[in-house]
C-alpha cells in the first residue's frame, strides 16, 4: 500500500519548490525591469514604469518587493555585481603601481561609459545606509580589493588588511570624477582615466608611506609573492 504521508510531503515538497523556483524567476524578472528602466531613462523609475516593463501588475511586484527601496537595494546589488564582474580579471595582475592601479581604473570607466544612467543611480545609492553596505559590504567589491592588496602585500611588513577607510575614500572619489564627467566631458576617457590612475596611485602610495612601506615608481608588485 502507498505511504499516503509519505507521498503527500513528497508532492508537497516538489511544489513548494517549483514555486520558489517560480518566484526566484519573477523577482530577477522585476529586477532587470528596473534595470532596464533607469539605463534608457535614469534612476528616477517608479514601481509602475517596472511593472509595465515586466509586464506584470503593479500590484504584483509587491510580492517580491515590500518597498522601492528593496527593489533599489536589489538594483543596486545586482550593478555592483555587473561592475566587479569588469573589473575581478585585474586583481591580480602583475606590475607597478601605477600599472596595477589604471588596470582597475579603466574598466571601471569604459563600464561606467557603457552603462552611464545605471553607473549613476550605484553612486548615488551608495549614500543611504543599506545600501552602502550593498555595494562596499565586505561581500561585495570592497572585499575583493581588500583582499587583492592583502595578496600585494603579503610579504612586505604590511601583511595586516589595509585601512578600509582610505580604499572606500579612493573609491568615492572615483565615484565622483566618473559623474562629473558625465555632466561636463571636460576631459577624454583615456585622460579621464589617466588622471584618476595618477590620483588613486598617489593616495595609496602616501598611505604606504605612512606606515614606513617607500614604493618607488618602478617597483614590481606580484600578487602574493615577493616584491
Amino acid at each position: 500500500m502507498v505511504d499516503v504521508v509519505k507521498w503527500v510531503d513528497s508532492t508537497v515538497r516538489r511544489r513548494n519548490a517549483k514555486e520558489a523556483l517560480e518566484n526566484d524567476a519573477r523577482r530577477a524578472q522585476v529586477v532587470q525591469a528596473a534595470v532596464d528602466a533607469i539605463e534608457e531613462g535614469g534612476g528616477q523609475v517608479g514601481m509602475g514604469q517596472v511593472a509595465e516593463r515586466a509586464g506584470i501588475p503593479r500590484p504584483n511586484v509587491y510580492r517580491h518587493f515590500a518597498s522601492k527601496e528593496q527593489l533599489d537595494a536589489e538594483v543596486a546589488r545586482f550593478a555592483a555585481t555587473e561592475l566587479l564582474r569588469r573589473v575581478r580579471p585585474h586583481l591580480s595582475r602583475t606590475g607597478t603601481p601605477v600599472e596595477i592601479i589604471r588596470g582597475l581604473i579603466a574598466p571601471c570607466v569604459a563600464w561606467a561609459a557603457e552603462h552611464p544612467h545605471l553607473f549613476r543611480f550605484l553612486a548615488a545609492q551608495q549614500q543611504t545606509k543599506a545600501l552602502h553596505r550593498a555595494r562596499l559590504g565586505r561581500t561585495r567589491l570592497l572585499s575583493e580589493i581588500v583582499a587583492a592588496a592583502r595578496s600585494y602585500l603579503s610579504e612586505t611588513p604590511l601583511s595586516a588588511d589595509p585601512p578600509e577607510g582610505v580604499l572606500v575614500g579612493v573609491m568615492g572619489m572615483v565615484d565622483a570624477s566618473i559623474t562629473w564627467w558625465f555632466d561636463h566631458h571636460d576631459e577624454t576617457q583615456e585622460q579621464l582615466v589617466d588622471r584618476l590612475t595618477r590620483q588613486v596611485t598617489a593616495v595609496l602610495v602616501d598611505t604606504l608611506a605612512q606606515y614606513g612601506l617607500v614604493v618607488p615608481e618602478d617597483m614590481v608588485f606580484r600578487p602574493g609573492d615577493q616584491l
